[in-house]
């Protein structure tokens, strides 16, 4: 099953937290805010994602690649 997470927006209600990532980057209890939400729609029985991203989506890119990490896939 497919989930589509929206995870664009500059964030900046939460600057200066965002100047330098994107808003579902920020860290929450050691882990950036998206992945506690792939972690939860996985556990829900999702195994397909996809990012919706805009701004710095590199560093999501980077973090998540293609899902491996997490046993899911992720475009």
């Amino acid at each position: 099953m497919k989930c589509v997470i929206l995870a664009a927006g500059k964030g900046t209600r939460l600057l200066p937290v965002t100047a330098t990532r994107p808003k579902v980057m920020v860290p929450v209890g050691n882990k950036p805010l998206l992945e506690h939400v792939l972690l939860q729609a996985k556990q829900a029985g999702f195994s397909e994602f996809i990012f919706v991203v805009s701004s710095q989506k590199e560093s999501i890119q980077s973090y998540f690649s293609d899902g491996t990490n997490w046993d899911v896939s992720i475009e």
